[in-house]
């Protein structure tokens, strides 16, 4: 799960724990990101916001900034704005955000660009629809919500033009795929988001871990910034000395928690950039997948339990694992 932010973008301070030691995020989104901030000038006065971005960002020309106020990475003064021609007062606070997004995003502004970004977007499947939530499988390569670098070109943006606003209760990582609970209503975001506050839900990940696990089953304690993190992990299938598929079962939900505690136990999630190794044969995107999730419907009280085998990419990539075992794991 990603954490919150602010609304100019800005990280919140992370917690220490008592003991000193805790498995620490390396970077609290995805995706990196630059924050450009500066106030104001008096030079600045009266002239067009793309203007004034070109001037205080390097290397951003006045159709970048263009581009990057229309996917929603601009604050100033804390709000989100999207509107190339506001004329700027001195003084103000301006925030520019700029990452993958805008390297992604089609290099024009208005409709038909933002349409053809659209459409590029892995696409998504809905397991369940009533009046109160939606449950959503998310495909890896697509942002659950919004980000400081826009809010086009996520999934509940997708979800909020198709079915109408929706709450964000909790979040996957970019490269994370499987599923998600939406709710459509406030009373049902307020019961849902209390149930993942105090963890009284199912969450159980698949994922493919480097290496062999020797023992069938492993509790991991480690705290995850500062703050209590258990994860429990199953071995499902062993290939080899390769690796191994793992299903992991959440009793907290922090930033990371599942990539963080595989890498503490020496065994991390293939495919995984920032905290794992190379396998003989890389994965076609991170191992790691989103397999169940079950809660207490909101609304009629009865325990709901929504299911979501291994996606196609990574099944196959398996099978070709299993094809070489014993082939010993290579370092980055």
């Amino acid at each position: 799960m990603e954490p919150p932010r602010g609304s100019d973008g800005a990280r919140r301070p992370k917690a220490q724990g008592a003991s000193g030691r805790s498995l620490e995020c390396a970077t609290l989104t995805h995706e990196a990101f630059e924050s450009f901030r500066f106030v104001a000038t008096r030079e600045d006065q009266g002239k067009r916001l793309d203007q004034v971005l070109a001037a205080h960002v390097p290397g951003l020309s006045r159709r970048q900034a263009r581009v990057l106020l229309d996917l929603g990475g601009v604050f100033v003064d804390r709000a989100r704005t999207k509107v190339a021609g506001k004329l700027v007062r001195e003084g103000q606070q301006i925030v520019a955000n700029v990452g993958r997004s805008l390297e992604r995003a089609t290099k024009e502004v208005g409709a038909a660009a933002r349409a053809k970004d659209e459409a590029a977007l892995p696409p998504y499947g809905i397991q369940h629809e009533d009046d109160d939530i939606l449950v959503v499988e998310k495909p890896a390569g697509l942002l659950t919500a919004p980000t400081p670098e826009g809010d086009r070109n996520t999934l509940a943006y997708q979800l909020g033009k198709r079915f109408g606003p929706v709450f964000v209760v909790h979040r996957l990582d970019l490269g994370t795929s499987g599923l998600l609970v939406f709710a459509r209503t406030a009373e049902a975001n307020r019961a849902l988001s209390e149930r993942f506050r105090t963890h009284d839900l199912d969450r159980e990940y698949l994922a493919v871990l480097a290496g062999r696990l020797e023992q069938g089953a492993y509790t991991v304690t480690e705290p995850v910034q500062g703050k209590r993190a258990l994860t429990h992990i199953t071995v499902v299938e062993r290939i080899g000395s390769v690796a191994t598929v793992a299903r992991c079962r959440l009793e907290t939900g922090r930033t990371h928690q599942i990539r963080l505690h595989t890498m503490h136990l020496g065994h991390p999630v293939l495919g995984d950039a920032r905290y794992g190794t190379r396998a003989p044969i890389e994965p076609p995107r991170m191992a790691l997948h989103a397999t169940t999730l079950g809660f207490i419907h909101p609304r009629t009280g009865l325990s709901v339990r929504f299911e979501a085998p291994l996606p196609s990419d990574l099944e196959a990539w398996v099978r070709t694992l299993g094809e070489t075992p014993g082939a010993p794991l290579v370092t980055p």
